[in-house]
C-alpha cells in the first residue's frame, strides 16, 4: 500500500486488506470511507470485483466512487491502465468503472489507485428502539427525506437476540428493530443532525432513543451490528440475501421479507444498511434436513421476487456470483441480458474468466 498524500491517493494491489489500507491512509491523516462489516479481513481486489458498500456508504458511497485507476490484464494478456491519480478525465469511453464490480468477469485487476478523503471527524451515536421493524422503517424514511446521516442501521428482532445469545452486549430483547445512527457533521451542525434523527425516531413511535458523543459508547453499538452475521451463522445454515429498494419502499420489503419467513417456516433475521435501502434477509435452516433445505431456497427466490417487484435489485454490494445468476434476468430484462453478454463475449470470447459466474 503506497499512500500519495499531495493527490490524497492510495496505490495498492489487490491483495491488499480494506483494514490496511484504512490503517496506513489514517497514519497520514486520511481515510478510505467504504468499510463493509468484514473490512478486517476483506481484501481491496474483492472489495472492487464486487463494488462492495458498507455501514457508512449512505452518505460517502460504495467502492466504485472511489476508484480512480485500475491496471486490469484481459483474457487475451493484454495489460489495460485505465485512470490514474487524476481527479477528472473523460477521455474516452468510462471503462475502468466497467471491472468495478463485474465479479472478475471481464478482466484481472492487478493494481488499483484509490481515492482518499480528510480522516472522518468526530462522531455522535443515536440509539433508538422500536416495538416493530415497521416503525423503524418507516423512522429511516424520515430521516433520509430531509438529510444524510454517515450511518443508519438497522437490526430486528431475531438478529438482536442472536448477538446477544453469541456475545451479550446488553441490547434489548425485547424490542421489534434497532436503529444505530451517527453523524459526523462538523461542529454545531452534529447536534443539529443528531436532533432532526431523534425526531423523527420519536414520531415514527420509538419506545427509547439514546444519544451519546463518546466514541466508546458509540462503537459498542456499531460492533454489535458488525457481528450480527456471525451471530446469526451459529443458529445453522444460511442463505445470505442482498437486496435492495428505494427507500421509500423499505417498509413494505420488510413487511413482505417476514410474509415469506411465514409461508415457508424459516427464520429470516434481518439486518440493513438501511439509509441506502439496502437489506441483509439471512435464511437459517437445517442443511441435514431436506425440507428445510427445500424452505429456505423457495424463501430465497420469493425475497428476490419482492424486491423486484418494489423496484429494488437482487443484490445491492455482495454481488450476483453464481447464486443469483438464475435470477439476473428477471431484473434486467432481455435487452440488458443481450447487452451483458456482448461485452462478456467481446473481452472474454472463450468465456475463462470466472466461467460460470454472474453472466
Amino acid at each position: 500500500v503506497e499512500i500519495d498524500t499531495a493527490c490524497q491517493v492510495a496505490v495498492v494491489e489487490p491483495g491488499a486488506l480494506n483494514a490496511e489500507v484504512k490503517a496506513a491512509a489514517a497514519e497520514e491523516g486520511l481515510w478510505y470511507p467504504p468499510d463493509p462489516s468484514s473490512y478486517e479481513i476483506c481484501s481491496i481486489g474483492g472489495n472492487i470485483a464486487t463494488n462492495a458498500g458498507g455501514l457508512c456508504c449512505v452518505k460517502y458511497g460504495v467502492t466504485t466512487d472511489y476508484v480512480l485507476g485500475l491496471d486490469v490484464v484481459l483474457a487475451d494478456g493484454t495489460l489495460v491502465v485505465l485512470g490514474g491519480k487524476r481527479i477528472k478525465d473523460v477521455a474516452g469511453l468510462s471503462l475502468m468503472k466497467l471491472f468495478v464490480g463485474s465479479e472478475g468477469t471481464l478482466g484481472v485487476v492487478t493494481r488499483a489507485v484509490l481515492r482518499l478523503v480528510p480522516e472522518q471527524g468526530a462522531r455522535s451515536t443515536l440509539v433508538a428502539w422500536f416495538a416493530t421493524v415497521d416503525a423503524a422503517a418507516h423512522a429511516v424514511v424520515a430521516v433520509r427525506r430531509t438529510m444524510r446521516p454517515s450511518m443508519l442501521e438497522l437490526m430486528d428482532q431475531a438478529s438482536i437476540n442472536a448477538v446477544e445469545d453469541f456475545r451479550a452486549m446488553g441490547l434489548d430483547r425485547s424490542s421489534g428493530a434497532l436503529l444505530v445512527a451517527q453523524s459526523d457533521a462538523p461542529g454545531g451542525a452534529r447536534g443539529d443532525e443528531s436532533e432532526v434523527i431523534r425526531a423523527a425516531c420519536e414520531a415514527a413511535g420509538a419506545t427509547e432513543v439514546f444519544l451519546t458523543d463518546d466514541a466508546g459508547e458509540g462503537e459498542q453499538f456499531v460492533a454489535a451490528r458488525r457481528i450480527a452475521f456471525h451471530a446469526i451463522e451459529a443458529r445453522g445454515s444460511l442463505l445470505l440475501e442482498d437486496v435492495g429498494v428505494p427507500v421509500p419502499m423499505l417498509p413494505r420489503l420488510l413487511g413482505r421479507i417476514a410474509e415469506v419467513a411465514t409461508t415457508y417456516q424459516v427464520e429470516i433475521p434481518v439486518v440493513a444498511h438501511a439509509g441506502d435501502g439496502n437489506t441483509h434477509p439471512i435464511i437459517v435452516y437445517d442443511a441435514a434436513d431436506p425440507e428445510s433445505v427445500k424452505r429456505a431456497r423457495e424463501a430465497f427466490e420469493a425475497v428476490m421476487a419482492c424486491a423486484i417487484a418494489l423496484g429494488g435489485t437482487i443484490t445491492g454490494e455482495h454481488g450476483v456470483g453464481r447464486t443469483k445468476r438464475h435470477a439476473l434476468p428477471a431484473q434486467l430484462g432481455p435487452d440488458v441480458m443481450a447487452l451483458n453478454h456482448r461485452i462478456k463475449h467481446a473481452l472474454d470470447p472463450d468465456g475463462i474468466l470466472n466461467p460460470g459466474a454472474v453472466l
